[in-house]
């Protein structure tokens, strides 16, 4: 009994001693894995460094000292613009939108050392600046929130607007909007060729995009025909995705209607859609793509399509701006504005100071058609001249008004007279003011009218 007792507690007693030496084993590699763990993370003392980093969000970058420490990150985010905007990490978290003035958090969790990639990601913000790269290092010795400001450099800041002003018509390669003549078939029907491919667009002098174009060129090319003319669009698509073509606002038969699979097939790639129509009134029209169109349109692929004209009022005083009954015009302006994509904020495919300037005599009249492919409305002021709205989506008006200030909403096509009637350099641009400057200088949706 005794010894079958001493067996007993023996065997409990190496028993204890083998788990003890199991627990030893797994413990000690567990052990070196949490002492790197912290190693990589702390700030020497054995505890996670925290970084808190100040950023803010404006019309369009992202700026602060963006730097932090291995361990927790959080970036405290105010926007000091002056429209929404968002922050998003690549492959990461992101914020709410936040608006004009507000300000809000967003945690990051545990940073290795590394750079880590982050924008705003409404439309054309990103494309326009809107990125930025935080850099994690153990190098880093205080985080953001610790920084001291630079002073702002007013002087810089000064040169920076006259130089970039100076610059002003500068020499890009490819002009868009040119007018495509027409094959004439046997029976009169008007065909256009139109091909839809991606290709190498310069915006603005060194800044070379990969546009989505017509024929090669944004905006695509200008399409004029006559009322009771007979038709043919026909689109090759040389694109890595699927496309349509929707002429927006030309009355069209369903199955002409261009939006893919409703109306008709996806022009697949390396495939050609032939589009058949017969014009029945005037229109100031666009034409651009519908199928992935937040992807395709502010990319490139959008154009004017005219057909007939828009009437004028001759002979008519207005907001006491007498319209003579002879009117002779110097010459029409489509003028597309765009402010996404790849091809971002824009008139006619390009920024300022790739922007064209328009030439008058003393007295003579112009007619501008604003065409609106953007994703939000663009007030256009021209300085000291009244623009008379004559036409609204190519429906003349009634009782046409003068304004200095045109709201063009996404979509919208709005026609006006303007007679250039003062001498000098005069600038017409977006009134939203930061799609025309930044702190580069002049940039985006600035023109000039120039009368001699």
């Amino acid at each position: 009994m005794t010894t079958a007792r001493t067996n007993e507690d023996r065997t409990t007693r190496w028993y204890f001693v083998a788990v003890i030496i199991l627990f030893a084993v797994i413990s000690v590699p567990m052990a070196t894995m949490g002492a790197v763990a912290v190693w990589n993370n702390d700030n020497g003392t054995g505890t996670v460094r925290t970084s808190n980093v100040d950023v803010e969000l404006s019309e369009f970058k992202i700026s602060g000292n963006l730097i932090a420490a291995p361990g927790e990150v959080t970036l405290t985010v105010t926007n000091k613009g002056s429209v929404a905007h968002n922050l998003i990490m690549t492959n990461g978290p992101r914020t709410a939108m936040i608006q004009p003035g507000a300000t809000t958090t967003l945690e990051l969790g545990r940073l290795a050392v590394g750079t880590y990639e982050f924008f705003c990601d409404i439309p054309g913000h990103a494309d326009s600046g809107m990125r930025a790269t935080l850099s994690v290092s153990t190098a880093v010795a205080n985080s953001l929130s610790d920084h001291t400001s630079t002073a702002i450099d007013y002087a810089k800041l000064d040169k920076a607007m006259s130089d970039s002003i100076g610059k002003f018509p500068a020499k890009t390669e490819g002009v868009g909007a040119t007018v495509l003549a027409p094959k004439v078939l046997s029976d009169g029907t008007k065909e256009f060729d139109l091909t839809a491919k991606i290709g190498k667009w310069e915006v603005e002098p060194g800044k070379i995009v990969d546009a989505w174009t017509y024929n090669g060129i944004v905006p695509g090319p200008t399409i004029k025909v006559d009322v009771g003319d007979k038709v043919r669009l026909v689109v090759h698509n040389e694109l890595p995705m699927g496309t349509d073509v929707h002429v927006h606002g030309v009355e069209v038969p369903n199955n002409m209607d261009g939006v893919a699979p409703i109306t008709q097939p996806l022009i697949e790639p390396g495939t050609t859609f032939t589009y058949e129509f017969t014009t029945n009134k005037p229109a100031v029209a666009m034409y651009h793509a519908h199928h992935h169109g937040q992807m395709q349109v502010p990319n490139g692929l959008f154009a004017a399509f005219f057909v007939g004209q828009v009437p004028l009022p001759a002979g008519r005083t207005i907001s006491g701006l007498a319209v003579p009954s002879n009117l002779t015009i110097a010459r029409e302006i489509p003028m597309v504005v765009n402010d996404a994509g790849v091809i971002g904020l824009s008139l006619n495919g390009k920024s300022f100071p790739a922007t064209e300037p328009y030439a008058f005599k003393l007295g003579e009249w112009f007619v501008v058609h604003y065409f609106n492919e953007g994703l939000q409305i663009h007030p256009m002021h021209l300085h000291q001249f009244p623009q008379i709205v004559i036409a609204r989506d190519g429906l003349p008006l009634d009782s046409p008004y003068a304004a200095d200030t045109i709201s063009v909403a996404p979509g919208e096509r709005v026609t006006v007279l303007v007679k250039a009637e003062k001498p000098g350099t005069w600038v017409w641009h977006c009134h939203i003011l930061n799609h025309v400057e930044r702190e580069e200088g002049m940039f985006g949706m600035v023109t000039a009218v120039i009368v001699s």
